[in-house]
């Protein structure tokens, strides 16, 4: 058994708090640094179920991508679902630390894994957060090639294939090849307009409005919505493969376990 805080010192080497955006709330939301921790349940999203699933794996510790408090509470209702949600985590002694906008930035982190899994190489920064002086970048997207062109369509069913969807939305713009692709995992339609700019092929991200998808045609660039969850449930195992190497010095002290019960709130009839 180790003290939350040493969770978080882990956190905090595979995504530093420096790297978090202004608007976010990452960190440790609920519990003390003190807490006393034997097993942490890494997920993306703190739900009703991954709470249960906390509770049912005696976890001490939820550590997840998504924030469980993400906007102001003015108040803490037991019969809206975030106050129950939070006086169950209370009740059961149960910690939660999100690493949000950082994980989606750091090296290794949310975006990376993405790039990895749909098969990007020679990947470099995508939506510059920071410039250092000696030139390295932080971003919270990803650019990068394919190996080979492809045929949209196959590139389309090469993502649906190595992410956890049963479906991809995609926005075809005629023959165009694929080779460069830009990436931005969870909501990153905004960015449409850069990648078109830096003359990717293809924009891969979720979230994609209608009017998002006339602006990508208007480009002339094809966009996969690969949806919020897809593109970034494929963290969860990572990021505990990460926090289990971190804590190897505590090994046999502390457990990892990952999130067995989520799944894409978006099903196709």
């Amino acid at each position: 058994m180790v003290m939350c805080k040493t969770i978080l010192d882990a956190l905090e080497r595979i995504a530093p708090k420096r790297l978090v955006e202004e608007w976010d709330n990452s960190g440790l939301l609920i519990g003390s640094p003190a807490h006393r921790t034997e097993r942490v349940l890494v997920a993306l999203d703190v739900t009703d179920a991954v709470v249960t699933r906390a509770m049912e794996k005696k976890a001490d510790m939820i550590v997840a991508h998504h924030p469980v408090i993400f906007k102001p509470l003015k108040h803490i209702r037991t019969d809206l679902s975030i106050g129950a949600r939070i006086q169950t985590l209370l009740k059961h002694g149960i910690a939660v630390a999100a690493a949000h906008t950082n994980l989606d930035i750091a090296r290794g982190g949310v975006n990376d894994v993405l790039a990895e899994a749909i098969g990007l190489e020679q990947v470099s920064s995508f939506v510059l957060t920071e410039q250092h002086k000696d030139g390295t970048t932080e971003s919270l997207g990803r650019v990068g090639s394919l190996l080979a062109p492809m045929r949209i369509e196959d590139f389309a069913e090469t993502i649906k294939e190595a992410l956890p969807v049963t479906y991809v939305r995609m926005v075809k713009v005629g023959e165009r090849t694929v080779r460069k692709v830009a990436i931005c995992s969870g909501s990153g339609a905004e960015f449409i307009g850069k990648a078109a700019f830096l003359g990717a092929d293809a924009y891969v991200t979720g979230d994609v409005r209608y009017h998002d998808a006339q602006q990508a045609m208007e480009f002339g660039m094809h966009v996969i919505d690969a949806g919020h969850f897809g593109t970034e449930f494929p963290i969860v195992r990572r990021l505990a493969e990460r926090l289990q190497h971190e804590l190897e010095t505590v090994k046999g002290e502390v457990e990892i376990l990952c999130d067995d019960v989520s799944h894409d709130v978006f099903t196709v009839v």
